[in-house]
């Protein structure tokens, strides 16, 4: 499909952390100087293993994959992305362009697969048609997850996997605020205004958040709520 046949993306860059995956620096370059003129905030690396570590600690919110890497191979990358975190959209932009190529991408969890060489407008108008499609989907059913954890704010519900997590209120709101900041920074006061509430205060945080993280770890070992010290709490998957 070429870029004047795609549909109207309606959907802005605009702050979107972008993590471009591709160990072509020209190409690379050429990417990122696009998207951050759509206004993205861009990371770039050529390194599979590398891209892992980023995918954790950065949390992006659209990824632009290519196949072949340093490390580790790009297939296995998405596979390990969508065991951990199946939000975040992933296009692959590749110069594999066979049926099976893309067919694999798309039973593996990619959002698009766009062949090289790419054309950058056509790669944003195709972002933009992705991240539209996943918001939307988000808001339809309702849920927000971060790794293993699902929550149904709507429902009062919460779950990993297929098990119901027991909860209270305030453990829900707790857990609800720290799936949608997905990984990152949690600041304390937050926690008192947005989770607690009422006669909480700073030292009300502490003991429900040690009260969640104990029935996290009882039923999530690949999530850990991390203290980070002085400043708040975050979710964070482990390896």
């Amino acid at each position: 499909m070429s870029s004047d046949q795609l549909p109207e993306a309606g959907t802005s860059l605009s702050g979107v952390r972008t993590l471009i995956v591709e160990d072509e620096p020209e190409i690379a370059e050429i990417v990122d100087a696009f998207f951050r003129r759509e206004g993205a905030e861009c990371l770039i690396t050529g390194d599979g293993v590398e891209a892992l570590d980023l995918a954790r600690w950065w949390r992006p919110e659209l990824i632009i994959l290519d196949l072949r890497l340093p490390g580790r191979d790009g297939l296995s990358i998405l596979a390990d992305l969508r065991a951990r975190s199946g939000q975040v959209p992933i296009i692959i932009a590749s110069a594999l362009g066979e049926d099976i190529d893309k067919l694999t991408g798309f039973r593996l969890g990619c959002d698009d697969y766009v062949v090289k060489p790419v054309n950058p407008l056509e790669l944003i108008a195709r972002a933009k048609v992705v991240l539209r499609r996943r918001r939307a989907c988000l808001e339809d059913s309702g849920y927000m997850t971060f790794g293993g954890v699902r929550v149904d704010p709507s429902a009062f519900r919460a779950y990993i996997g297929s098990t119901p997590l027991e909860l209270t209120p305030s453990e829900f709101k707790l857990l609800c605020l720290f799936v949608e900041r997905g990984g990152r920074l949690v600041a304390r006061g937050q926690i008192v205004d947005q989770a607690l509430g009422g006669d909480a205060n700073d030292r009300s945080v502490d003991p429900h958040v040690s009260r969640l993280r104990q029935k996290l770890e009882r039923l999530a070992p690949g999530v850990r709520l991390t203290s980070v010290r002085g400043e708040g709490y975050r979710l964070d998957l482990t390896p």
